[in-house]
């Protein structure tokens, strides 16, 4: 494997990662302060391909008190769509490192942070709305940023980014040390 393509591999797989991370900010805000339900978001991204239903349930037994309402299908599903979406914006990522040799560290974590803002953007007015068309103009996929509200929808991406940096960062340093040994012994 080519070093181009070990890096989207690697930035794919870190995306992964972030998507999780940022996932968790989304469940843990859904628990809290919008009170809505800790495993909504995971059942507001499954109305990508099921009903609503689990979302509008686990929303309406927020309001009455029950926090943690988990439907095993949607959760799952609603999961495995975010973490696969996770490695597409990750590999995008990785190709544009590919492009910016020679970045520091605090440089790559702070384009994983403006990366993170531009798939805020990109998602919220043009990848989210798009998508709702493939789900029979699902409102719930068309209005998901303004449903979660755009400064936690932005909140969650700034996660993702600064996660997707900091990998790359630990990806980058990991995968010189092995050539940086071999250096070493050739010296020696």
């Amino acid at each position: 494997m080519n070093d181009t393509a070990r890096t989207i591999t690697r930035a794919a797989l870190a995306g992964v990662v972030a998507s999780v991370a940022m996932g968790m900010v989304a469940m843990i805000a859904a628990a809290t302060y919008q009170d809505t339900g800790f495993f909504t978001p995971l059942y507001h991204i499954a109305s990508l391909v099921v009903a609503p239903d689990p979302m509008m349930e686990s929303m309406m037994a927020a309001s009455a008190g029950t926090t943690f309402t988990f439907v095993a299908g949607p959760a799952l599903g609603g999961l495995m769509i975010h973490m696969m979406v996770g490695a597409g914006f990750g590999a995008i990522f990785g190709l544009i490192l590919t492009r910016l040799p020679g970045l520091g560290a605090g440089a790559r974590v702070g384009a994983g942070i403006a990366f993170g803002v531009a798939a805020f953007a990109a998602s919220a007015f043009v990848l989210l709305p798009m998508m709702s068309v493939v789900a029979n103009d699902a409102d719930a996929i068309k209005n998901m940023a303004s449903m979660v509200g755009y400064p936690t929808f932005l909140l969650e991406h700034v996660v993702f980014g600064t996660v997707l940096g900091a990998l790359s960062v630990s990806a980058t340093a990991s995968a010189s040390q092995p050539a940086a040994a071999g250096r070493q012994a050739v010296k020696a």
